[in-house]
C-alpha cells in the first residue's frame, strides 16, 4: 500500500501509526495550500521571513540548500518547508506577476486562451449545438492587430453555403454570400420563406441583376393597320424580368395592357416598323394618358424602322398601351413594333 495520494501527495494514515494527528494535519495543510494554489514568487533560496501557508515556485537553478528541488513548490508551514512536485496541467495564480498560469511539465506558463479549445461559447447569450458561438450585444468590434483585418467564412465544398444571414425576430430577411455554387449573391425575403436573388456576380466579375425589372413587349408577329385613335396592347413578352405581366385586355383592340411591377425610374424605348403609311404617329399611354414618348412618321414607303426613348417615372401597377393616329400598315412582333423598358 502506498503512503500518499497520487496527485497532491497527501500522506495516508497507516495502521498502528503513532501520532496520527500529525499525519492528518499535514494532509490538511497541503490541501489548504494546493486547493486554490497561489504562488507568491519564483525563488532560488528560502526567503528571510516566510509566513505560514506561503507557497513559492523553486527556480530552475536553486541555491545549494534546495539542490534537486528545481521546479517544485515550496510550502512553508509551522516553521518548516515541505516540497510538492507539480504535475502537468496544474493551474496557479502567480502573485508577483498577477497572471494565471499553467504548469506545462517544465515551468509555469501564462494561461493563453488559445490553449483551451472550447466546444461552445455564449457571451451574454446561450450557445447551442448549431450556434456554438452566440453573442448578445448592441455592437461587435473586430479590430486590426497592427495592419488589416479579415473575417473569414469557410465552407466544406462548392455545394455548401458560406453566407451572412440577416434576420428580423429570428426570421430571415436578407442573405449574402456563396450559396451552393461559386457565385457571390445577394437575396432578400419579405416573409423568411420566399426568397428572391437580386444580385449575382460570377468568378469573372460579371454582375447580373435577375430581379431588376426589364421587359420587351409586343403583339404576336403580324401585319396590321390600327384604326386612327385606336389602341394596341401586348401579347408577347420576349424578355420578362422582375415581374412584368399582361394586364386587362384592350378588346376589341388586340392585346393586353402591360403591368409595371415596381415603382422607379425606367428607361423606355418605343420602336415602330412601318409597312406603308400616309403619315401616322404611335404614342405610349400610361394608364390611358399620353406621354412624351411618341414616334411620328410622314408618308413613306415600306419597311421603315423608327425608335425613340426617354426616362419615365412609373409606379407599381401602372398600365401601358400604345395609341395610334393617322393611317399606316405596321409590322408587329419582337424586334419590330415593340416596347422595351428597364428600371435604372
Amino acid at each position: 500500500m502506498q503512503d500518499a495520494t497520487d496527485n497532491f501527495q497527501l500522506p495516508f494514515l497507516l495502521p498502528d501509526q503513532a501520532q496520527k494527528h500529525v499525519t492528518h494535519n499535514e494532509a490538511l495543510q497541503r490541501v489548504d495550500a494546493l486547493m486554490q494554489l497561489v504562488i507568491r514568487a519564483t525563488i532560488s533560496a528560502p526567503p528571510q521571513s516566510p509566513v505560514d501557508g506561503a507557497c513559492y515556485a523553486i527556480s530552475a537553478t536553486p541555491a545549494p540548500i534546495w539542490t534537486g528541488l528545481a521546479g517544485q513548490i515550496a510550502l512553508y508551514q509551522d516553521g518548516r518547508w515541505s516540497f510538492i512536485a507539480p504535475k502537468s496541467g496544474w493551474i496557479a495564480y502567480l502573485q508577483e506577476s498577477g497572471a494565471l498560469c499553467r504548469f506545462d511539465g517544465q515551468s509555469w506558463q501564462p494561461v493563453n486562451p488559445t490553449d483551451a479549445q472550447l466546444q461552445s461559447l455564449g457571451i451574454n447569450a446561450t450557445a447551442d449545438s448549431t450556434n456554438r458561438l452566440a453573442l448578445s450585444s448592441p455592437a461587435s468590434l473586430f479590430n486590426h492587430a497592427g495592419s488589416g483585418h479579415q473575417v473569414k467564412i469557410n465552407r466544406a465544398d462548392d455545394a455548401a453555403t458560406a453566407s451572412l444571414l440577416f434576420q428580423s425576430n429570428w426570421s430571415g430577411r436578407a442573405e449574402m454570400g456563396l450559396a451552393g455554387d461559386n457565385n457571390f449573391s445577394i437575396k432578400a425575403s419579405a416573409n423568411g420563406a420566399t426568397w428572391k436573388t437580386g444580385l449575382i456576380m460570377d468568378g469573372a466579375g460579371v454582375v447580373r441583376l435577375p430581379q431588376r425589372p426589364a421587359c420587351r413587349a409586343s403583339l404576336n408577329p403580324a401585319s396590321a393597320s390600327p384604326a386612327a385613335n385606336s389602341q394596341t396592347g401586348f401579347q408577347v413578352l420576349s424578355v420578362n424580368q422582375g415581374g412584368f405581366a399582361l394586364g386587362a385586355a384592350l378588346a376589341p383592340a388586340p392585346g393586353n395592357r402591360l403591368t409595371v411591377p415596381a415603382a422607379g425610374l425606367y428607361m423606355v424605348q418605343l420602336s415602330v416598323l412601318t409597312g406603308t403609311t400616309t403619315g401616322h404617329s404611335t404614342t405610349l399611354l400610361v394608364n390611358g394618358n399620353p406621354t412624351a414618348l411618341s414616334i411620328k412618321v410622314n408618308a413613306q414607303g415600306a419597311n421603315s424602322l423608327a425608335s425613340a426613348g426617354l426616362l419615365l417615372s412609373l409606379a407599381a401597377n401602372d398600365q401601358l398601351s400604345l395609341l395610334h393616329s393617322g393611317g399606316a400598315s405596321l409590322e408587329f412582333g419582337p424586334g419590330k413594333t415593340e416596347l422595351s423598358l428597364f428600371m435604372l
